[in-house]
């Protein structure tokens, strides 16, 4: 069983290169000590939009630094999706593999039973011009594989999804994840909880973001 340690040490175990329909080769790796200045290139071009359905507490260097200071610390695991040759980062999924007392709490309310060593969170945010173009359905079923090699049987949302993020909430549908709750967050916006059991997975959907 894969650990975040061992990742770490040998990122090339998660490494993937992907053909795109409709762009360059993009490479899925974990994230490295080094990605600092193309991580803050990828968090200071998200567009307001994107910036308000993701859950990153800064959009500059620091912020970026910060998550580059984290490999290995903590429960997360950080995926890149880069851009080649260029090396410009156009992607970050995060997995978290602990759950919080508010994850346990909503889920419990509809009926779920959450586990830690079990479950885990997931947050993926692509650069504006790679959304709508499918690559989070290319690169989906990589995340899904890592979570199995990690141990994990099931993904919850990482904070939820906005209500109103309409492509995002279709994309998980058709990417066999459930809808389980709904929750008003701090900023009094709608969200939903959903959840994907990866010994219930259907076959992949042919387009998404």
């Amino acid at each position: 069983m894969l650990t975040l340690g061992r990742i770490a040490e040998d990122p090339t175990v998660l490494t993937h290169r992907l053909n795109t329909a409709t762009g360059p080769e993009i490479v899925l790796r974990p994230l490295t000590h080094g990605d600092a200045e193309p991580l803050s290139g990828f968090l200071q071009g998200l567009s307001r939009e994107s910036r308000r359905f993701s859950t990153f507490a800064g959009h500059d260097l620091a912020a970026a630094r910060e998550l580059c200071d984290a490999i290995a610390r903590y429960d997360k695991l950080r995926l890149v999706l880069e851009e080649t040759p260029s090396g410009r980062v156009v992607g970050l999924l995060e997995l978290s593999l602990g759950l919080t007392p508010g994850d346990i709490a909503r889920y419990r309310a509809a009926g779920i039973g959450l586990v830690e060593g079990a479950d885990c969170r997931f947050g993926p945010t692509l650069a504006d011009d790679y959304q709508g173009r499918g690559v989070g359905t290319l690169v989906l079923p990589l995340v899904t594989d890592a979570v199995r090699r990690l141990g994990r049987s099931r993904i919850i949302l990482w904070g939820g999804v906005l209500a109103d993020n309409a492509r995002a909430v279709r994309f998980y549908q058709k990417n066999g994840f459930r809808q389980v709750g709904s929750f008003v967050g701090p900023d009094g916006a709608l969200s939903l909880d959903m959840l994907l059991d990866l010994g219930e997975e259907p076959a992949r959907a042919a387009a998404g973001p």
